[in-house]
């Protein structure tokens, strides 16, 4: 069963129940990756690491993407 097939169901079951539908797939996902980002910096400050926002995935990028070029005016 995909995904749109379960969410379909548990919209038919929550109608016939008289209970609100389920928020449909996908729509929070981007505030699930905010919190997970909020934990692992705080789960890093109670362990003594520091809190790094982004800085692996910028020296990760770095490494792999050829430096940029800036436009000559």
């Amino acid at each position: 069963m995909s995904i749109t097939q379960q969410h379909l169901l548990d919209a038919y079951r929550a109608q016939r129940l008289g209970e609100p539908a389920p928020p449909a797939p996908g729509t929070n996902d981007w505030q699930a990756v905010r919190e997970w980002r909020a934990e692992r910096r705080f789960r890093a400050v109670v362990a003594g690491r520091p809190a790094r926002l982004r800085t692996r995935i910028r020296h990760t990028l770095a490494r792999w993407l050829p430096p940029r070029r800036r436009p000559s005016h």
